[in-house]
Order: C-alpha cells, then structure tokens, then sequence
C-alpha cells in the first residue's frame, strides 16, 4: 500500500465533516429525536447512527482497504495500517439538550500513528483539521495560547462527577483554584477551544480510542501537548490532559500529587 501524506486528505476530512454535519443539523432541536440507551447507559441517538453510517459508507468508498473503528458500530478491519477512528457526535447529551457544546469527531491512525485529526461543530461552522504539519481552523493556521502562569490559565473538563468516581477530586480541586477560570465547556469542544487558544487546560477523567485518538493530530499540529491524565502516551491511554508546552509539566504535578 502506497503511503498517504496527511495533508493530501485535508479536503477528504472536510467532506467528511461537512457531509456528517448535514446529518447532525437536520436532527439538532428535533423534539422527535429518538434516544435510546446504550448497554452503559449512555445515550445514543438517530442522529449518532445515522452520521455514523455515512461516515462509513464515504470512508469505504474511497479507501476500501482501510479499517475503521466507530463508537456506534465497533470495528471493522482493525489490524489494517491506515484505521479511521469515528465518534459521530462527541457529547450526546449536549446535542440531546439543543446545546452546541458538541461536535463530530474524526481520526486517522497510521501504524498506530494518528497522523490525522478533525473536531467538526456543525451548528457553529468551525472545523479544525490536525496533522503533523499543523493545525487549521476553518482553513486558518492556529496555535495554543501560553498563559503567563497558571493564575492566568482558563481550565476546562467534561463532566465533573465523572471526576470524583475516576480520579482524585481533591487535586483536580487543587487546579482549579489555582487557575484563572474554570468552566465546563466540554467533550470535543473543550479540545478545540484548547487548540485555537481561548483555553489553555482540558482534561477528562475517561476517554474511549474514537474520543482521544483523533485530539492528537488537533492538538499537537497545534503546539500543544495532549498525553494521559498521569502524563503517559494518550493513543494507548483512556483518559486525557491537552494543554500548552509551558502548563503541561505544572498541571500534571497538581493532578498526580499525593493527597
């Protein structure tokens, strides 16, 4: 199999987004969505399967020989060198209140390398495309903000409580005093934020390879730093800390003090 340059997909992961997208925008606010629960209990909607699908269908269609690993229906090929990683809406709950904290996400993984990254937010237009040679944000060059200092850092998670059952609420306490801001702008759109510099810190307690591995390429091309929750290598990790180069050292000795 010939190798693919990661910038040469950069139109085909627009596509993907912007026809994923089209999916998620006719459901969104839809008071006739069906959800339903999954066996973990987390919900699941038309919308992920139907996006998902497609997702499939193009991915299928122009790289046969590829495999994919999907949130809503497994894997397919997993073994294959190029394996695309899917989570057709990353933070379901935020797209099942009608709140645009929420996106689509999509991954490329090369021998176990992700060599390329997409968070797509389909109801404010943004789309960030990751590869090894940088990060764009609606076709634009971005980069992370380094703040003078934690004080002036702008931390973001998820989900809290997931936090207090998963890892040491009382350091994750720690942090956010010592930040200047602390939010819940989460799920995907906390990674972004991260990228394009409105944010400085994200970090979630528990992640699945279709939620983190596609923040890589976003991060990184970026100038950032993403890695696990401990500081260990994130694309065999389940939970995640993306930061800025100056941050990272500091976030990851407040998290993983001894109480």
């Amino acid at each position: 199999m010939s190798e693919l340059a990661p910038d040469s997909l950069r139109d085909f992961a627009a596509d993907l987004a912007r026809r994923s997208g089209e999916v998620l925008e006719r459901f969104f606010r839809d008071e006739e969505l069906t959800v339903d629960a999954k066996g973990d209990r987390s919900p699941v909607t038309a919308a992920d399967r139907e996006a998902e699908t497609l997702l499939r269908d193009l991915i299928g269609a122009r790289f046969p020989e590829h495999g994919i690993v999907g949130e809503e229906f497994g894997a397919e090929r997993g073994d294959a060198d190029y394996v695309w990683y899917l989570d057709p809406i990353d933070g379901t709950i935020s797209y099942i209140a009608g709140v645009p904290l929420f996106g689509t996400l999509i991954g490329l993984v090369r021998c176990g390398e992700p060599i390329l990254g997409v968070i797509h937010q389909p109801i404010t237009g943004e789309l960030a495309i990751g590869t090894p040679s940088g990060t764009t944000l609606d076709g634009r060059p971005v980069r992370v903000r380094e703040p003078a200092g934690l004080a002036d850092a702008r931390l973001l998670t998820s989900d809290a409580t997931l936090i207090e059952r998963h890892k040491d609420m009382d350091r994750f306490d720690e942090l956010r005093r010592r930040v200047g801001l602390y939010r819940g702008w989460g799920d995907c759109y906390g990674y972004l934020l991260v990228a394009s510099g409105r944010a400085d810190i994200m970090v979630d307690p528990v992640m699945h390879p279709w939620d983190l591995i596609p923040l890589v390429p976003v991060i990184r091309g970026a100038g950032g730093v993403i890695t696990t929750w401990e500081g260990d290598d994130p694309v065999s990790g389940s939970s995640a800390l993306a930061t800025t180069p100056g941050l990272h050292a500091k976030v990851l000795a407040i998290l993983n003090a001894d109480s």
